[in-house]
């Protein structure tokens, strides 16, 4: 109960007299901490002891006179959080409690009218805006059970009322934002709409009254359940496009970049909406993106609702494929705009491979694209449109044409490997071409390309042009009057190794491995960089060919990891510790263990001390030690009392995450790269991804310690299991998933060796058993809700590996568990095989997309292999026990054999014999 003097506090601010209120909304956005501070606790007192005239004083401000503008828009801020708050990003938080049932009914009535009252009185467009907001998340609140009768009247109403253009847009923006909660109740209406839309996206005179139209008609057309609903709105795309046109033709651009905001939308989730007029709108589209005097924001959004229709491909497969001229026009777009870029001295001199000096706005979006275009549209359409453009690109005199076309190789590699593999010696003869152009931008270009090829077209590139490509590169390291281009082609080198086998590998390994060793003593700390993580990968590539060159390059990594202890080398030492470990692994524990002592004892010495969140060193000591372990076997055992404790840290990590209401006015902020921000219904997103990676990078060295000392691991598994059996359902990051799946039969397997070779502290089977209850349904409910088809598979992979080790530790409850679990998984496998023979009967259904759709196939066929090995296990270990559960399956597995149903039941039923 609140005190006499809360009570006293609450009256006076909540009088007859608005003056004591709007000092608490001023004080609200004080840039005083402490001043802000004491009001917010004022007000959430009110809300807790007064909620129903908190909130009708809140709703009679907006239409206030009196009140001032910042002051209005404050009160309708308040008033939508209160009506649905954000949930807190914190799981263990209390889910803060909506206000709208502590209210009466006539409180609720009350506020109902004041919030439409404050529309029709004509308040300032900020401020309409955010009493929009709030109409909408309480309408989206009461429509669904038809308790605002008189919302739906009022918004036809108005916005049928051109001559009140602001009144006309708020109710277009709240149809808008309610079309998910009303598309259904709107169905009987939904021509009276359709000329509603139509007559506002067509306003003589307000381009705002225009694109709320347009952002209600996208909204709805999203939102209609059926193709024929869709197609009644069919009609109004040309004026959807108008609404967009007209806005560029009065030079309104920010307009017009809402407008394409909302048909990228579109294109994204409706794209057979657009299909009928498909050649005029991205015609349109296309001459937006070729239009040059336009903002570069403009001609971005043109260029990105292109790319969104082409990547459509389950919702309209091989649309795109079907206007070459229009993918061509694009093509021709992006290279342009790689050509934004200018000399820049900065360039030359950057300290980092980071610097992008005289890279323009359209550079990194036309990179970007270039690679979602070939991906989505595939080799076999844009090769040949790469095989017109490049050629005169790379004839032209300017330095730029020639950058672009090479950097134009790199990014379409992926998505056209297997079309340029067939014309290899030309693609390859191209980019070698570049390594002697005079200007080092052009050569850095070349050796980009190189990279990025040997990681797309390899090991095809390897075999067939190692004895062109590494020399290019080795040459390319003896250019000591460009730093960067040195430093990429030690980066290239890491690229081409990778995908190499030591054969290839071991005739060039002289001269590679010794101008390293030349660039490790350059002054240019990224020229070491790139030294190192070329070393690293050289050696991890010719394994035990690298013994010849340990002696003279171990000193030198070991100088740079004791010496490099400055913040500025951070990055540097780190790269010591990768390269030193991994050239350990390669050249085995007998060569290296009396340095690995050495290095162990710098590490052990660095893990004491503390570290800054962003310090690079933290992920790269992780993977050291791993490495370290891998090489060392049992030999590492009395490290882990010093690694585990900060492994087990950086697994436990908490998400950094932020949420807010993607309607708001709220922006996710971050003063650095490291935040990613994505939109999941009516939430808003931010996550910062540097914590998701380093916790990944710890789960993958926890299954990599358990794998590798396997009971040696005993000790640890009380508090690894607890860390990682609630990451199966880990949806934030797939790696820390993927991690913790591997792990869970390493765990096992760990707890039962120790067990077996009386190594488990006076545990006995009763553990593994206790180990097992725990894993296994975990793994169950986890695959039952995993949204992704290739995890399933691993997660099947982990399960049946699991079930081997726990044999008839399983009980029979367990064991209906699995088996219901494995009747879903066919059934949700046989629903999406049906789903993609339905895409198959698309329009546009072309040889590409069945191309993708064979992949996808496989992979479901990858899933039901894991499927067969779990049943399979089941059988071998319960034999005729299991027998009522297979034949209950049965009925699912058999549609899914096709033809070859004997062989697969003759294997199993051949287990019952085993």
């Amino acid at each position: 109960m609140a005190s006499a003097e809360d009570q006293a506090a609450a009256a006076a601010l909540l009088g007859g007299d608005p003056a004591a209120f709007d000092a608490l909304l001023s004080t609200l956005m004080s840039a005083s901490n402490a001043d802000r501070a004491a009001a917010e606790a004022a007000f959430h007192r009110l809300r807790g002891s007064h909620p129903e005239p908190l909130a009708l004083r809140l709703a009679s401000s907006l239409s206030a006179p009196a009140t001032p503008a910042e002051l209005r828009a404050m009160a309708a801020v308040l008033l939508r959080k209160l009506l649905s708050p954000t949930p807190s990003s914190d799981s263990s938080a209390a889910a803060p409690v909506p206000l709208w049932p502590l209210l009466s009914p006539a409180g609720q009535a009350a506020l109902k009218s004041h919030l439409l009252s404050a529309l029709q009185s004509d308040p300032p467009k900020p401020i309409a805006k955010k009493v929009c907001d709030a109409i909408s998340e309480l309408a989206a609140l009461l429509l669904p059970e038809n308790t605002w009768a008189e919302l739906l009247p009022f918004l036809f109403q108005a916005a049928s009322t051109p001559e009140a253009p602001n009144l006309q847009e708020s109710a277009l923006l709240i149809f808008a934002r309610l079309a998910d909660y009303i598309a259904e109740s709107l169905l009987d209406h939904l021509m009276t709409i359709h000329n509603l839309l139509a007559s506002a996206l067509a306003h003589q005179t307000s381009p705002d009254v225009r694109i709320a139209a347009l952002s209600a008609a996208v909204n709805l057309v999203q939102c209609l359940p059926t193709n024929a609903d869709r197609d009644k709105m069919q009609d109004l795309l040309p004026a959807m496009m108008r609404a967009l046109t007209d806005c560029l033709n009065s030079a309104q651009e920010a307009s017009a970049q809402e407008a394409l905001e909302l048909l990228v939308e579109l294109a994204g989730a409706e794209p057979r909406f657009l299909r009928r007029q498909i050649a005029d709108v991205a015609g349109a589209m296309l001459q937006i993106a070729e239009a040059t005097q336009l903002e570069d924001g403009t001609r971005h959004l043109a260029v990105e609702f292109v790319i969104t229709l082409a990547e459509a491909r389950e919702r309209a497969p091989g649309m795109m494929r079907r206007l070459p001229q229009f993918v061509g026009r694009l093509f021709q777009v992006l290279m342009q705009m790689l050509l934004d870029v200018e000399e820049d001295a900065a360039w030359h001199t950057a300290e980092t491979e980071d610097e992008d000096a005289g890279e323009g706005n359209n550079y990194g979006v036309a990179q970007e694209c270039l690679d979602r275009l070939a991906i989505a549209i595939g080799g076999n359409a844009i090769v040949p449109i790469a095989s017109e453009l490049l050629p005169q690109y790379l004839s032209a005199p300017e330095w730029q044409k020639h950058h672009a076309a090479l950097i134009t190789l790199a990014q379409i590699a992926e998505g056209c490997a297997k079309v340029m593999l067939k014309n290899l010696e030309q693609v390859v003869s191209m980019i070698l071409n570049g390594f002697q152009h005079p200007h080092p931008r052009v050569r850095w270009a070349a050796i980009n390309a190189i990279g990025q090829l040997s990681t797309d077209l390899g090991p095809d590139l390897q075999v067939q042009y190692h004895q062109k490509v590494l020399p290019a590169l080795a040459n390319a390291m003896d250019d000591f009057q460009n730093p960067r281009v040195q430093a990429h082609a030690a980066s290239a080198i890491l690229n081409f190794s990778e995908n190499c086998t030591p054969e290839i590998l071991t005739p060039y390994l002289d001269g590679i491995v010794g101008k390293l060793l030349v660039l490790l003593q350059n002054g240019k700390q990224m020229v070491q960089e790139g030294a190192l993580t070329a070393l690293a990968s050289v050696a991890d590539s010719s394994q035990d060919h690298f013994n010849k060159y340990y002696d003279a390059v171990m000193p030198y990594l070991k100088a740079i990891l004791m010496n490099a202890t400055d913040k500025s080398n951070r990055m540097l030492r780190a790269k010591s510790m990768e390269c030193i470990s991994l050239v350990g692994m390669a050249v085995g524990k007998e060569k290296f263990r009396d340095d690995a002592k050495q290095v162990m004892e710098v590490l052990m010495a660095l893990q004491g001390t503390p570290m800054e969140t962003d310090d690079p060193i933290t992920s790269y000591m992780l993977q050291a030690w791993a490495r370290l372990c891998k090489c060392l076997g049992q030999d590492f055992l009395p490290y882990m009392s010093v690694v585990m404790p900060p492994l087990l840290q950086s697994a436990q990590l908490k998400p950094d995450v932020t949420i807010t209401s993607a309607e708001s006015d709220d922006e996710i902020e971050s003063d650095d790269d490291s935040i990613e921000t994505i939109t999941l219904g009516d939430k808003r997103i931010g996550i910062r991804t540097s914590v998701l990676e380093e916790k990944a990078t710890a789960c993958n060295m926890l299954c990599c310690y358990a794998d590798e000392l396997k009971e040696g691991f005993f000790p640890w598994i009380d508090q690894v299991a607890p860390t990682l059996v609630p990451l199966l359902k880990f949806y934030f990051h797939e790696e820390v998933r993927r991690a913790a799946v591997a792990a869970m039969p390493e765990l096992l397997r760990s707890a039962k060796l120790a067990v077996e070779k009386g190594q488990a502290q006076g545990r006995d089977e009763s553990y593994v058993k206790q180990l097992s209850d725990y894993i296994i349904p975990a793994l169950v409910e986890a695959l039952h809700k995993e949204p992704e088809t290739e995890m399933c598979s691993s997660m099947l992979d982990s399960l049946n590996e699991c079930m081997q080790l726990s044999g008839r530790l399983l009980d029979e409850n367990q064991v209906r568990a699995i088996s219901d679990e494995i009747k879903n998984v066919i059934i949700a496998s046989a629903t999406r095989k049906r789903d993609r023979v339905e895409r198959t009967k698309a329009e546009d259904f072309d040889a590409d997309e069945g191309e993708l759709l064979k992949e996808e196939n496989e992979q479901e066929e990858e899933v039901f292999d894991q499927v067969g090995e779990c049943l399979g296990t089941l059988i071998k270990t319960f034999k005729a026990s299991f027998l009522p559960f297979f034949d209950e399956l049965s009925v699912y597995i058999t549609p899914m054999l096709g033809k070859d149903k004997t062989a697969f039941l003759t294997l199993l039923y051949g287990c019952l014999s085993a």
